[in-house]
């Protein structure tokens, strides 16, 4: 594993988990009409406390596309996951929870499972000459689960409406993320003829804003830890769908390495959940999650 893209993964992980705490301070005191309305980031974006987590976030995903340029997409995904660790610490230090054991527990089974799944799994790059139809099929059922995702959230009378968002979010992510990688290799080939020339950069676009909206509804109805550790779990599973399915990324596959990575994979996302779970993570206010939005509230 190459040192320089464990530090950009790393650094564009401490700089999302930031930006995502800063962002969801700010999204949770939005009109209610803005809910899953672009109007939401208009009325986010004189708040300046939004503006430096978008700051962050931009800054994080720059990183994060820079690694991409330099790492598989198998690899680099499951580092990015670590964002949690860094939203939980900077959320510590504005409640002044301790750790405890859940929170050590989290974290040893979120960095212990990203851990596993690298090592056992060796992502390497190889060929990307995937069939068209693969590519496709693969980016139109993550994109259709988004919007059925999307769809149900909307109309549910359940409290699950943001975690539902919030997944929705990370799988365009995760397929943004992979199309990064794509429009980088066109820039890199053709320059920047090239990669205007193609579809990719501009789907890279339309995903990120739709998935930023997303976010921020997640952010404006319910507490960090109800909507953060869906989107962290979601993004890297579907960029490592992405990668091995049509990127050309490849895995180690005989079963013991297959075992070690599903174990990995399974303590990553039971370290997300236990992480996004600490009482450390910022609550927002009950009362107005339920005044919200009234789709959401329980029955």
């Amino acid at each position: 594993m190459s040192v320089l893209v464990l530090v950009l993964a790393v650094s564009a992980a401490c700089c999302l988990g930031f930006g995502f705490v800063l962002q969801q301070n700010a999204a949770q005191k939005a009109p209610r009409a803005d809910f899953l309305s672009p109007r939401l980031l208009l009325d986010l974006v004189r708040v300046p406390r939004w503006l430096g987590g978008i700051g962050l976030m931009v800054v994080g995903m720059a990183l994060g596309a820079v690694a991409l340029g330099n790492g598989e997409i198998s690899l680099v995904e499951p580092l990015l996951a670590t964002n949690l660790l860094f939203a939980l610490a900077l959320s510590r230090h504005q409640t002044k929870q301790p750790l405890g054991r859940q929170g050590w527990a989290g974290l040893l089974l979120l960095a212990g499972g990203v851990s596993a799944f690298i090592v056992a799994g060796e992502p390497r790059g190889g060929s990307a000459g995937a069939h068209p139809l693969r590519h496709w099929l693969i980016i139109g059922v993550m994109v259709g689960l988004a919007l059925l995702l999307t769809g149900y959230a909307k109309r549910s009378r359940l409290s699950s409406g943001p975690v539902l968002l919030a997944l929705a979010a990370g799988l365009l992510y995760g397929v943004q993320d992979a199309l990064t990688r794509v429009s980088g290799e066109r820039f890199s080939e053709g320059g920047l003829v090239e990669l205007l020339t193609g579809w990719q950069p501009y789907a890279v676009l339309a995903l990120g804003v739709t998935g930023l909206v997303l976010v921020q509804s997640a952010f404006e109805t319910a507490p960090l830890r109800m909507s953060l550790p869906a989107l962290t779990a979601a993004q890297p599973l579907a960029g490592i769908i992405c990668g091995v399915g049509f990127l050309g990324d490849r895995l180690r596959t005989d079963p013991g390495a297959l075992t070690w990575q599903a174990a990995g994979l399974a303590a990553v996302v039971g370290g997300i959940v236990l992480l996004g779970m600490h009482p450390a993570m910022p609550q927002g206010s009950a009362a107005r999650v339920q005044q919200r939005v009234p789709g959401l509230q329980p029955q």
